[in-house]
């Protein structure tokens, strides 16, 4: 006779520590500024958007993407040129804000699945490099290409009634922003437990293995791409109603590199590090810039990317794997520390942890 499994016992620490997280931001605009609501949260939720797309593919299917800012950046201009009215650089189509949305995460899928294809035949630093290589061509394309933007980029791009005028960033796109990264994050965590996820990963592992198994290595990998360009695409569509603009600089180099970096400063093998990643990034460039006498030991707004790069090599020496393996290391930690002296320890202690044989002679 078999016996169900209450609700109460798949509650596990780390569950409960994403609920009350999600619990203090659904709470937060109660007892927050507007300016930390609009310029440090909602900022964070778009960038942990971008960056959950890039630490899927890493930690799931061994693919680190540096094309996910292209992702991203590509959706904007979509939305920029169809629904800009005049007075900007595009094609000024002037539809709906609605079927911008819809044409710019389209556009972006297909774009990925294309670019997913090209790249998925390669590997390990190759891989790295070309999807570097399509960023790099997408911030020369719209740079030059006036029709679809130009240096200059495109302005006054129109968002949906609720999000309200530009420079008002409105409690209700904070909610957006919370209700896309929620999303996001479930859809992710989903489909790495499904057989598709789970064949993702085993490509990862083996992929020698897995096409003597009949896999198509290839398409799977474009696959995932797809997935992560359209996870991307919804931080895109987010960037352009929080900026109301876009340019190639923001698809630039140094976005792309800012995106691997709040990827590593989080943990590159848990999509909850990309939000915690954002987080961190956003902070240090909101508010270290104006802490008092900083300049007075050389950290200047021409200096400022070096205490970015600090920051960011403390913590990867502190902890490879991130904040988020900083602390999986402090909770072991713990439970070691208060595990009971009687030597049983509950089976959720052992999790993650080598199995000792048992010697039966």
């Amino acid at each position: 006779m078999t016996s169900r499994s209450s609700p109460l016992s798949r509650f596990t620490p780390q569950l409960g520590v994403l609920l009350a997280v999600l619990a203090v931001l659904i709470l937060a605009p109660l007892f927050s500024t507007t300016f930390f609501v609009s310029f440090v949260l909602t900022q964070t939720l778009w960038l942990g958007i971008a960056a959950a797309s890039l630490i899927f593919l890493a930690a799931y299917g061994g693919m680190i993407s540096l094309a996910q800012t292209l992702m991203y950046g590509f959706a904007g201009f979509a939305i920029g040129n169809a629904v800009t009215q005049g007075g900007s650089k595009g094609l000024n189509l002037g539809l709906n804000p609605w079927v911008g949305v819809a044409i710019g995460i389209v556009f972006t899928t297909v774009l990925a699945f294309i670019l997913g294809l090209v790249a998925s035949r390669s590997t390990g630093l190759y891989y790295l490099m070309i999807t570097l290589t399509f960023g790099v061509i997408g911030f020369y394309f719209f740079g030059q290409v006036t029709t679809f933007s130009g240096f200059g980029g495109i302005n006054q791009i129109v968002a949906p009634d609720f999000i309200g005028e530009p420079g008002e960033h409105p409690v209700s796109l904070y909610y957006a922003a919370l209700g896309v990264s929620v999303f996001s994050f479930l859809l992710l965590r989903y489909v790495t437990r499904t057989p598709f996820g789970l064949a993702l990963q085993g490509i990862r592992d083996d992929p020698v293995r897995m096409s003597a198994l009949g896999y198509n290595l290839v398409m799977h990998r474009a696959l995932a791409f797809v997935l992560g360009g359209f996870v991307a695409s919804l931080a895109g569509v987010l960037n352009v109603w929080w900026n109301r603009q876009i340019d190639p600089a923001s698809i630039g180099i140094g976005e792309i590199l800012a995106l691997l970096i709040i990827a590593v400063i989080g943990g590159m093998n848990r999509l909850e590090g990309a939000w915690l990643g954002a987080f961190i990034y956003v902070v240090v460039n909101n508010y270290v810039r104006s802490v008092p006498l900083v300049d007075k030991i050389g950290i200047t707004e021409d200096r400022f990317n070096t205490l970015v790069g600090v920051i960011f090599l403390v913590i990867v020496l502190a902890s490879p794997n991130g904040l988020m393996g900083l602390g999986g290391s402090v909770g072991r930690l713990l439970k070691r520390i208060f595990r009971p002296a009687s030597g049983r320890a509950d089976s959720e202690d052992r999790i993650g942890e080598p199995q000792q044989p048992t010697n039966t002679g």
